[in-house]
Order: structure tokens, then C-alpha cells, then sequence
């Protein structure tokens, strides 16, 4: 499938998990596809480039950079995040200002740097990372929720502030992933495998959600064949947020 033959594609947080497998699947699809991250090392064909998306200059520089490198700027996947634990009295100020200036502003200043140039694009798209925490309450996820609830949000004002210009914006909900910074959480529990049973068990079909599953997702919100998809949130959670089984029976 050659869907993204000639784009350029950015991803953040594209070195590992979720951003390395959709970097590399829209590789594979065609694009030249550039990882930003603050450690860029990826394998070939995949470009790296270090950006650190609470810094406004550096992800100008990083922006910059791209389309004087390869001339264009078609596709903005917004995927670069950090995570927290606690309930509303568990995290201090700064705290929430770390982390609502990773999650939130740093899709604020990647989209921002990178509107000029997908307004010339052809087949211009934005997809944000957002998550099941937007739409379910979670324990022990209040600073974490509260930031994919606004990432939920601002997709939806991006989309109808752009979609005329002919970029269309979207974001993916992934359930919990079998990412590095789930193995971190998994890792820290006092019991990882009664841990990661809990899990699995809390998403209807009964497992984490690959990031694989979800660069599939990311890339057909992002691919020139969705051309009329826009505004929309896309579940990758195994059913989490919208099914309602029956307790199995033993």
C-alpha cells in the first residue's frame, strides 16, 4: 500500500512505542517519516530528529528543519506524552504544569509550527494521541485524564478552525497500550503480573492494545484515502469505552 507515496510525515515521541510503530507503518506506506524526539535514534529508512516539544524554539527548529530537509510537511501526528498516578490531591502544582505543557501545549506548538506548511499541502492531516482516560474514569489518573480530556477537546476546535483550509484533524483513544512506559508502571507495582492481569482483564477482549494497533488506527485517520474524516476520535481500546459485557460465566 503506497497511500502516503511523496508526504512527509512527522511524528513526536516517533523513537519508541506507539511513535516508532506509526513512523514506521507510514514509512512503509510511502512516507519519508521523521521521528522528533528528545533521543531521535531510529532505524533506517526512518529520519530522527531531537525535539523537545515543551520548548516552543525547539519545536520550531525541528519544524524548520524538516521542510528545509525534504521540502514539504504533509502529515502531523501528535503522539509525544508523559503519564502521572494519583488522585486530585497527589500531584503539586508543577507538577500539573509539566505535564498539561508536554501533553497539551506541545500539540499546541508542533501544530502551530507546522500549519504554514500544511496549508500548501494537498493532502494535509493532524492526528492527536488522546486516550480512553478522556472518556473513563480511571483510578489513580486525575493529572493524566484531565490532559487527554483537553487533547479530546482541542482535536475537535482544531478541526472545525482548519478542516475549510483543507486540513483535517483527528485524534486516536487508545485503551492501555504494551508500551515502554506501561512496562515502567507494570515494572514498579508490587505485583507486575497481578498488575498487568488487571489490565488485560479491564479492556473487553481481554489484553493491553499493541502499538501497533494503534499506528494502524493513527495511520488511516492520517492517510489521503480518509478525505472526509475529520473532528473524529477514534477508539483503539478493545471496546473499553463503549461496550458493556455481561460478567463471563464459569
Amino acid at each position: 500500500m503506497t497511500d502516503f507515496e511523496g508526504l512527509v510525515a512527522v511524528v513526536t515521541g516517533g523513537a519508541s512505542g506507539i511513535g516508532l510503530a506509526t513512523a514506521t507503518l507510514l514509512s512503509s506506506r510511502g512516507a519519508t517519516a521523521v521521528a522528533l524526539d528528545l533521543h531521535p535514534d531510529v532505524p533506517d529508512p526512518l529520519v530522527g530528529i531531537r525535539a523537545d516539544v515543551s520548548d516552543d524554539a525547539s519545536v520550531q527548529a525541528a519544524v524548520d528543519e524538516v521542510v528545509q530537509r525534504f521540502g514539504r510537511l504533509d502529515v502531523v501526528v501528535n503522539n509525544a506524552g508523559i503519564g502521572a498516578q494519583g488522585d486530585i490531591s497527589a500531584n503539586s502544582d508543577e507538577e500539573w504544569l509539566k505535564v498539561l505543557n508536554v501533553n497539551v501545549l506541545g500539540i499546541t506548538r508542533v501544530s502551530r509550527a507546522a500549519l504554514p506548511h500544511l496549508r500548501r499541502s494537498p493532502a494535509a492531516a493532524i492526528v492527536n494521541t488522546g486516550s480512553i482516560a478522556a472518556w473513563a474514569g480511571l483510578p489513580q489518573r486525575a493529572l493524566y485524564s484531565a490532559t487527554k480530556g483537553a487533547v479530546h477537546a482541542l482535536t475537535l476546535a482544531m478541526a472545525a478552525d482548519h478542516v475549510r483550509e483543507g486540513i483535517r484533524v483527528n485524534a486516536v483513544a487508545p485503551g492501555t497500550a504494551d508500551t515502554p512506559w506501561v512496562g515502567r508502571l507494570l515494572d514498579s507495582a508490587p505485583d507486575p503480573a497481578a498488575e498487568r492481569a488487571a489490565l488485560n482483564a479491564r479492556q473487553p477482549h481481554g489484553r493491553l492494545v499493541s502499538a501497533d494497533e494503534v499506528a494502524g488506527a493513527i495511520a488511516y485517520l492520517a492517510s489521503p484515502l480518509s478525505g472526509s474524516t475529520a473532528g473524529t476520535v477514534l477508539a483503539v481500546d478493545g471496546g473499553m469505552h463503549g461496550l458493556r459485557l455481561r460478567p463471563q460465566q464459569s
